[in-house]
């Protein structure tokens, strides 16, 4: 039964694993989002008291 002997199954599974953990992010990593965030100004809004109206 060839399923039992863990040499050839082991050494897919860290091969897999080293190219899911080294190249993999790099590649996503590597993508910019298109919408870059920019700082706002630290002016404080005004706010007003509400009055319920009942």
């Amino acid at each position: 039964m060839p399923q039992l002997n863990p040499n050839p199954w082991f050494a897919i599974l860290v091969f897999s694993w080293i190219i899911f953990l080294t190249i993999i992010p790099t590649k996503i990593l590597n993508h910019t989002s298109p919408n870059e965030p920019i700082p706002m100004n630290e002016e404080k809004h005004k706010t007003e008291p509400w009055d319920w109206p009942w």
